[in-house]
């Protein structure tokens, strides 16, 4: 970082002070999400002001006269002002992402990120001290059960399958179309969740058949609350570390491998080698570490959130390569898709 330090920001420390405030710029989009803000000015037909605001969302005007001027102030909302009165409107940006209503909302993520990822990273210190997640100082859940902690309740469930579901949404076609996949039939996304990755992977290649794997407890969720009319996915339930996983061409690991320990993924990929078919293969998707580490910021980030929530860690090509031939997988592809996910491919 030293030296992208200009001679003005030893002189003023611009660059540290907006690092500084940056969890304030995340409460600001959390908070307004949280109260229905850009829910509110979505549907709306006309600008409002921030008494109207306040008065359809049971809020202080003072309050939300200060919220929706920083929502301004970060670029989200815009302003007009006539006779004296402010009339707020939501971007094109805030239209797209953050109304619960839009294709490519990533609400059900905000939520996430704010209720139950913003606790558990006000105990980073003590997860860097003891080199273990804080699942417990956080939610009172031991340590060694991520799982229990994140599915501690249907609602915490819910809002995890919120952020996956957001995530595919978001992220989903660039990851299926990062390799050509047309010649596997059968295609299982082990842990997929909602099945917005499934869906994804249907509409690149819908002469596959796509089933996603998960616990009973999702699965039911998923169909109950994620369900699309003529949905051409099916939903099988099991647990892929303690039963057995259905035979495929192609299994899908998203965002699975980073969540635990390299000798717990080590099995699971050899468990996933001796069930793929001949000739089949294997996807695995992750933020992906530079071989040196020193980025993307992003993926450093995602690497910490699994130290104070998880088991696992974000890593570099290097090291999914040598598992996967570890455990018999060969001609290991990588691709980075220049966005949040990149995608490895390797066959039998």
């Amino acid at each position: 970082m030293a030296e992208h330090l200009s001679q003005s920001e030893l002189d003023y420390p611009f660059k540290l002070l907006e690092y500084f405030n940056g969890f304030r710029v995340s409460k600001v989009i959390f908070s307004a999400c949280e109260l229905g803000v850009f829910d509110l000015l979505l549907n709306s037909q006309e600008p409002l002001s921030a008494q109207r605001v306040a008065r359809e969302l049971d809020a202080s005007v003072d309050g939300m006269e200060r919220l929706l001027d920083a929502l301004v102030g970060i670029e989200i909302l815009e302003v007009e002002t006539t006779d004296g009165t402010a009339f707020y409107s939501s971007t094109d940006v805030a239209n797209l992402y953050l109304g619960k209503g839009s294709a490519k909302s990533l609400h059900d993520m905000i939520i996430y990120q704010s209720q139950t990822i913003y606790p558990l990273w006000s105990n980073m210190a003590d997860a860097v001290r003891e080199g273990r997640n804080q699942n417990e100082k956080t939610f009172g859940l031991p340590p060694e059960d991520v799982f229990q902690a994140i599915y501690r309740s249907e609602e915490e469930m819910l809002k995890f399958m919120g952020l996956m579901n957001s995530s595919w949404v978001l992220d989903g076609h660039d990851i299926v179309t990062a390799f050509n996949l047309s010649c596997f039939q059968t295609i299982v996304d082990l842990g997929g969740c909602t099945g917005a990755l499934a869906r994804e992977m249907v509409k690149a290649y819908p002469s596959s058949s796509v089933i996603v794997f998960d616990l009973p407890l999702v699965v039911e969720s998923a169909q109950k609350h994620f369900a699309q009319e003529n949905d051409a996915v099916v939903f099988q339930t099991g647990d892929f570390f303690s039963g057995e996983i259905p035979a495929a061409d192609l299994y899908v690991l998203a965002r699975v491998i980073h969540d635990w320990p390299e000798e717990k993924c080590l099995s699971l990929l050899k468990k996933i080698y001796d069930a793929c078919r001949p000739g089949g293969g294997i996807l695995l998707v992750e933020a992906l570490l530079f071989e040196n580490r020193r980025g993307p910021i992003m993926a450093q980030i995602f690497s910490l959130n699994m130290l104070v929530q998880a088991e696992g860690r974000e890593r570099p090509p290097s090291q999914y390569t040598h598992m996967l031939e570890e455990t018999g997988f060969q001609n290991v592809q990588v691709c980075r898709t220049g966005k949040s996910y990149d995608a490895i491919l390797a066959t039998r």
